[in-house]
C-alpha cells in the first residue's frame, strides 16, 4: 500500500518541484486558501499556541499573524518540494550565509559541530550550508512512516552532501565518528517537544513552563563539540538569511541545562521579531505545566 501511495503521488511531487518559482507560488497562494479556509488545517492548534505564546497581543493582532503564517507555511512545504530540482546556484541565491567565516573558523578548531536550529522560516533550505563546508553535514531527524517517502527525503538530501540520521542513528553514528576522529556537523531542531513523562528538564519557553529536549546540549557535551545557533531570517518571499551565532565553545565546562535554555532564548527572540514565520501547526505545549 505504501508503494501505492508513493507511485500515485510521485508524479505529482516532481511536476510541483519543475514549476518556475513565480508559477510555484501563486500555486501556493491557491493551496493556502485550501488549506486555510476550506480545510482549516490544525487552525484550532494554530490558534490556541499563537494566543498561549503572544498573549499581550490583541486578538486581531494574532489573527493577522495566523494568516501570515499559513501563506508562510505553504511557501515553505512548496520549498521543500522544489528543492528536488533546484540547483545549487539558484539555492546559494534564496538561502545566503551572511557569515560562513564564523562557522570555517570553527572547522580550523578540529572539533565536531553541534548546529543547533529552530523550526523557523526555512529550516528545510540550510542543506544548501553543505556546499561552503569542509566536514561531514549531518540532519538528525525523524523518520517517516512510508519507507518510499522517507528514501526520497534522503536521496534529495544527498544531493546536497546532507547525510540525513534519524533519532536511532544518531549517537551510533556520532560514536563511530568520535572512534575514528571523523569530524561532522551534526544539525539539531531542538525546539519541539518530548514526552513529558521522559523529560529531565523543564524551563520556560515564550512564557510557558514545558519539557524541553536536551539531546543537542547531551551530544554537545559527551563528544566535547562547539555548539553554534543557526539564526534564520525570512528577507522576501522565497529568499533567506542565515547567520551563525557562536554559543559554547567548551560545553563540558558549562552547567547542565544552561546550553538548552539560551537555545531557547534565541528561539524566543526570532519568534517575537516575525512570529508569522515559526511553525505554530505543531502542538509545542501541549505538555505545559497548569
Amino acid at each position: 500500500m505504501q508503494f501505492i501511495v508513493f507511485i500515485i503521488l510521485y508524479p505529482i511531487i516532481w511536476f510541483i518541484s519543475i514549476l518556475p518559482f513565480p508559477i510555484l507560488y501563486l500555486f501556493s497562494d491557491f493551496v493556502c486558501f485550501l488549506v486555510y479556509n476550506v480545510f482549516g488545517y490544525r487552525k484550532k492548534i494554530v490558534r490556541e499556541n499563537i494566543a498561549m505564546a503572544l498573549p499581550n497581543l490583541s486578538e486581531n493582532e494574532r489573527l493577522l499573524i495566523e494568516k501570515k503564517f499559513y501563506h508562510h507555511l505553504c511557501d515553505m512545504f512548496l520549498e521543500m518540494v522544489k528543492t528536488m530540482s533546484i540547483t545549487q546556484k539558484e539555492l546559494d541565491k534564496r538561502f545566503v550565509f551572511t557569515n560562513l567565516e564564523v562557522y570555517q573558523n570553527l572547522e580550523k578548531e578540529g572539533k565536531s559541530i553541534a548546529l543547533l536550529c529552530a523550526h523557523y522560516a526555512s529550516y528545510e533550505w540550510a542543506v544548501s550550508m553543505n556546499h561552503h563546508i569542509q566536514f561531514e553535514g549531518y540532519a538528525i531527524y525523524k523518520k517517516l512512516s512510508n519507507k518510499h517517502f522517507d528514501k526520497l527525503v534522503r536521496d534529495i538530501r544527498s544531493k546536497f552532501k546532507a547525510t540525513l540520521l534519524n533519532t536511532r542513528e544518531t549517537i551510533p553514528t556520532i560514536e563511530h565518528n568520535a572512534k575514528i576522529k571523523h569530524l561532522g556537523v551534526y544539525g539539531l531542531a531542538s525546539d519541539q517537544s518530548p514526552q513529558a513523562t521522559r523529560a529531565v528538564h523543564w524551563s520556560q519557553f515564550m512564557g510557558i513552563e514545558v519539557p524541553v529536549h536536551t539531546g543537542a546540549e547531551m551530544i554537545a557535551k559527551r563528544f566535547d563539540m562547539n555548539v553554534i545557533f543557526l539564526k534564520n531570517k525570512k528577507v522576501k518571499r522565497g529568499h533567506y538569511e542565515a547567520t551563525f551565532e557562536l554559543m559554547v565553545d567548551n560545553p563540558k565546562d558549562v552547567a547542565d541545562f544552561e546550553i538548552s535554555d539560551e537555545f531557547l532564548r534565541r528561539v524566543e527572540k526570532q519568534i517575537h521579531e516575525a512570529p508569522e514565520f515559526y511553525l505554530w501547526t505543531h502542538k509545542r505545549w501541549k505538555h505545559r505545566r497548569k
